[in-house]
């Protein structure tokens, strides 16, 4: 934890960190602006191209959070310069989705539509190719909504052991069971 914590964060050009008084860093970059808050124990330095962050003593709760926030801010910055993309995909049949602007309109075996309404932060959209699964990509500049939108989505309808059928990332290995045929 406490190597992470060490390593200066590089800044590319174009992205602006500011440090208030309150601990709270806001970084600017071309695709947005994030902010964090951060633990006033842990000292955030802003250097000419880079970001520095230390901690005042080597207890295993002050690496933590050294280690913690120097991930976090990482993140912000990565973020805010190249983005976040996650794909997923629905395997099964029948299983569609169709986006609406904010409005990710899911039919996934149940007797209804599951509507979910997406931050305006996250960008999505949905693709359904002929003779292919259903593709929902989901971008933004934060990594941490990507994943939590990501999981709502996939928690409608896991992958099932048995068939596959469900919603898994793309690329995504899952472990398959074999089925009451296979014991004879």
């Amino acid at each position: 934890m406490s190597r992470i914590g060490k390593m200066p964060i590089d800044l590319p050009a174009g992205v602006e960190v500011k440090v208030n008084k309150n601990n709270s860093v806001v970084v600017k970059g071309p695709k947005g602006e994030l902010t964090q808050q951060v633990n006033p124990v842990i000292k955030v330095t802003v250097e000419e191209n880079s970001i520095v962050l230390e901690r005042p003593t080597d207890q295993k709760p002050h690496k933590a959070m050294h280690g913690l926030y120097r991930s976090l801010i990482h993140n912000m910055v990565v973020g805010v310069t190249e983005g976040y993309k996650t794909e997923q995909e629905l395997v099964g049949v029948g299983y569609r989705a169709t986006s609406n602007g904010q409005i990710l309109e899911l039919a996934l075996g149940y007797s209804h539509l599951i509507h979910m309404e997406i931050a305006s932060e996250v960008k999505v959209t949905a693709v359904t190719d002929k003779r292919a699964n259903p593709i929902i990509t989901l971008e933004s500049c934060d990594k941490q909504l990507v994943g939590q939108v990501a999981a709502k989505i996939r928690s409608f309808r896991k992958p099932e052991p048995y068939k596959g059928k469900g919603v898994k990332f793309v690329g995504e290995q899952l472990r398959r069971k074999a089925g009451k045929s296979a014991g004879k």
